[in-house]
């Protein structure tokens, strides 16, 4: 067994002899950025696995949300979750919008449908729900209310990489989902994302406003930003794409392990995926009972000092954070069971690295802490 720290992700990194040719080529074309050979291939190339009509790149996930938002001239108050990381809601201010959090359902940890409505005001123009953890939000209720008050819908996909819903890819729901491929998830190209648009106007729009609103060098329509993939981000995800399906599979019979050994260890639940969903085990969180002797923290501390550094994940808030907390949406009074999953989650270490005697190791620690 390794003596390196266990974090709770890692990134697949393919035999660096794969990457070579790669960098070959991108040398030998001389272009570096801007829309090049490899930023072309990959996305259609994703198109094609994802089973999507249109992709494309940004230079991070968190610029694609920022772009997305921009795309559809979002303005006002958008409703969103308070259980995701920071940067669903930070997208929000960069483009000078309003936040508002409502609360999520305890069983799949996404935005719950029976209360957005009531966080509907005349300002709100859209709804940004996140597919935590890969699982898929209840998209078709979501639609329904967006249509009946006349709103956008912008999906947080982060985690929803090859994600499917009732048999298909959940990224064809909403006005645009947004992906992150930063290094720790089921698919990356060590820094990147991408934005999944419905039709090729959408995509073109999209396109100018990734590269600064320029058409051409004398014609700017929009004040976009520079948020452009490089060749190399792009060359990688094309040979990270080759491995993905790999990975995949190595991820689920990690998470089919950490079942086993968790099964019948008192005070831990271990949440399932939708029976008509397929998820990309892109993260294994744990709830840990409330009323257990030993509580989260405890388990949380005693695997730091085994070197096994799982997160809490997704604790604090973003309600929690000072640039948010004073929002009349923030309160935790509000947010009955966010605020109790925030003190009750843990998400153990899962990669394709991840050998089977650490994660029976892992699961071991968890059952002795008392």
């Amino acid at each position: 067994m390794s003596d390196q720290p266990i974090y709770v992700t890692r990134p697949h990194l393919p035999p660096l002899s794969e990457f070579i040719p790669y960098l070959e080529s991108i040398w030998a074309s001389g272009m570096l950025t801007n829309g090049g050979p490899m930023h072309r291939q990959l996305e259609q190339a994703l198109a094609d696995h994802l089973g999507v009509e249109h992709v494309a790149l940004v230079t991070n996930g968190t610029v694609g949300l920022i772009t997305a938002l921009q795309a559809l001239e979002i303005s006002g108050e958008v409703i969103t979750t308070p259980y995701s990381f920071v940067a669903t809601a930070h997208a929000l201010l960069w483009n000078g919008i309003r936040p508002v959090f409502s609360d999520i359902d305890p069983v799949s940890f996404n935005l719950d449908p029976a209360r957005i409505e009531a966080a509907i005001t005349p300002a709100t123009s859209a709804i940004m729900p996140v597919h935590c953890y890969g699982t898929p939000c209840d998209v078709e209720a979501i639609q329904r209310i967006a249509d009946r008050h006349g709103l956008k819908v912008i999906y947080d996909a982060a985690h929803a990489f090859g994600v499917r819903h009732r048999g298909q890819s959940i990224l064809g729901h909403g006005d645009l989902s947004v992906l992150s491929f930063h290094a720790t998830k089921t698919f990356h190209t060590f820094e990147g994302g991408a934005i999944v648009c419905p039709d090729a106007a959408t995509k073109e729009r999209i396109d100018r406003l990734k590269n600064f609103g320029i058409v051409d060098e004398t014609t700017v329509v929009a004040p976009g930003i520079n948020g452009k993939m490089s060749e190399i981000n792009a060359a990688f995800g094309l040979l990270e794409l080759q491995h993905v399906d790999g990975a995949l599979a190595r991820r689920r019979a990690i998470d089919r392990l950490y079942r086993q050994r968790l099964a019948g260890v008192p005070g831990i639940v271990c949440p399932e995926v939708p029976p008509d969903s397929e998820g990309n085990c892109s993260y294994f969180p744990i709830l840990v009972d409330e009323r257990r002797s030993a509580d989260r923290d405890a388990i949380y501390h005693r695997l730091r000092e085994q070197q096994i550094y799982a997160r809490r994940y997704f604790y604090p808030l973003i309600s929690d954070f000072p640039m948010y907390r004073d929002l009349p949406s923030a309160s935790p009074e509000q947010l009955p069971e966010a605020s109790r999953l925030a003190r009750r989650v843990l998400c153990l270490p899962i990669y394709p690295g991840l050998t089977d005697a650490e994660v029976t190791r892992i699961a071991d620690l968890i059952a002795d802490t008392r």
